[in-house]
């Protein structure tokens, strides 16, 4: 389940208005997941964009990917059950 988590809050990130290579605080990068989320009719819509994105930029969509996963799990580490 927090695989499918951490997919689904990178692909948010990915699509936000947050720079690459930014390290933004915890903070800021829950405010942009949630904006993304809203801002593209959910987490579908986000998935959508970064397909698209890998499709049309795959030169950018890779290293934004990159940082938006590191991002991701430095700030939601996974938890072990």
């Amino acid at each position: 389940m927090s695989d499918l988590l951490t997919a689904a809050r990178a692909e948010a990130l990915f699509t936000s208005d947050l720079s690459t290579g930014s390290e933004p605080t915890r903070a800021e990068i829950a405010a942009a997941i949630r904006r993304a989320i809203l801002d593209h009719g959910g987490s579908r819509g986000c998935a959508t964009i970064l397909a698209w994105a890998y499709g049309e930029r795959p030169e950018t969509a890779v290293p934004r990917m990159r940082w938006a996963l590191g991002r991701v799990r430095a700030v939601y580490p996974r938890t072990t059950p």
